[in-house]
């Protein structure tokens, strides 16, 4: 949000901003969503281009890029302590409701290079995580899903029916909620990128960006917030509750058809 402010107050285009640096105008364009995080050098740069005055390289350093596999591990550590938890996500069901068929099937196409072995321990794992919402002091959990995550028979009908219907038995919990994003939203706040925002008692929120190559704790206040806002414009845009349990029960019925 900072970056797209100084660009336009700048009179450039995401093109003409891009051709200035070594980076596509594409990545600019990612920048500006919040999806991915430009390097120390390129922020750096992007600072001295739009006559930032350090803004932009003081804020890099608020916010915290990881390997996948560590900044994960950090995240669940996030997770397990969150009072509330509020999701955006783009392109799967989130692990702490997934089914162990679908969880499976998610690993297995997302890491072919790990043995059957490996994903058996993985799988293992985000199981042992539901048990958060199963605590005597659950957090919020709030997940607000493209519809495209509940429409990609992912494994096949029959464990995209499993998964859907523990979906729906996960949404009748006084802590859980569930949203659908309908296609017909459109564009909206959130476009390539799920974001999670978590918060604590006596702590400030912390939000958690995940994309294809890229993870980032978030925790700079302004940052926080303005990924919060995007949030809160995507959960706006979402069916509501009950109306998102309907398409829900709708797409499984069609499943069951298709099967």
């Amino acid at each position: 949000m900072k970056l797209r402010k100084l660009r336009i107050r700048a009179g450039w285009t995401q093109r003409e901003l891009g051709d200035k640096t070594p980076v596509h105008h594409s990545q600019i364009a990612k920048y500006e969503l919040g999806n991915e995080t430009p390097s120390k050098e390129i922020s750096d740069l992007l600072d001295k281009l739009l006559g930032a005055d350090g803004d932009l390289s003081d804020l890099w350093v608020h916010v915290e890029r990881f390997p996948p596999t560590d900044a994960f591990r950090k995240y669940k550590e996030y997770e397990a302590k969150a009072t509330a938890v509020h999701k955006f996500l783009a392109h799967h069901i989130p692990g702490l409701l997934q089914t162990e068929a679908y969880a499976r099937e998610v690993m297995s196409q997302a890491l072919p290079w790990c043995t059957a072995e490996e994903i058996d321990e993985k799988v293992a794992s985000r199981l042992a995580r539901k048990s958060i919402l199963e605590s005597p002091e659950p957090p919020l959990y709030w997940v607000v899903l493209d519809e495209a995550v509940i429409r990609r028979p992912v494994g096949g009908p029959s464990i995209m029916r499993a998964q859907l219907a523990c979906l729906l038995e996960a949404s009748e919990s006084p802590n859980v909620e569930v949203q659908v994003l309908p296609f017909a939203a459109g564009c909206h706040a959130a476009m390539g990128g799920s974001v999670s925002l978590l918060s604590f008692d006596g702590g400030p929120d912390v939000v958690y960006l995940e994309g294809c190559t890229l993870t980032a704790l978030v925790r700079d206040r302004k940052a926080v917030a303005q990924h919060s806002h995007r949030y809160d414009l995507v959960h706006a845009a979402a069916l509501p509750p009950a109306m998102s349990r309907k398409l829900i029960e709708k797409v499984s019925e069609e499943l069951g058809n298709a099967s």
